[in-house]
């Protein structure tokens, strides 16, 4: 099955990246052979940064992307979200990557699933 998670809101403050995670997470886990996309816009994009510092017994988002690129995820940016907050390839942590519209237009076309937070 392939699921894809558009995440919308800042990686702190609120915690609809956080469980968006766990649940793209857990379903790896609990189907190897699931194809998960977990598709970052807006402020969520800052979750895919690289050299996140967080208090020692926070969540943190750089590990929690981490974890789904490394379990086969992928993790696409919005790259218009991207330039206006600044950001550049050399931002991101190994496994995200720049995307565009069309290619989220794409994967919601191609999915089973589609999750919004």
């Amino acid at each position: 099955m392939k699921t894809l998670f558009i995440l919308n809101d800042p990686p702190y403050g609120t915690e609809r990246c956080y469980n968006a995670l766990r649940l793209a997470h857990t379903l790896m886990k609990k189907d190897p052979a699931a194809e998960i996309t977990v598709f970052l816009m807006a402020d969520a994009v800052i979750a895919a940064r690289e050299g996140q510092k967080t208090p020692d017994g926070y969540y943190n988002m750089e590990r929690m992307v981490r974890r789904v690129a490394l379990g086969k995820g992928a993790v696409l940016l919005c790259g218009t979200c991207m330039d206006a907050r600044g950001m550049t390839d050399d931002d991101l942590l190994d496994g995200a990557r720049r995307s565009t519209m069309d290619e989220l237009a794409a994967a919601t076309l191609a999915a089973d699933k589609v999750l919004v937070f």
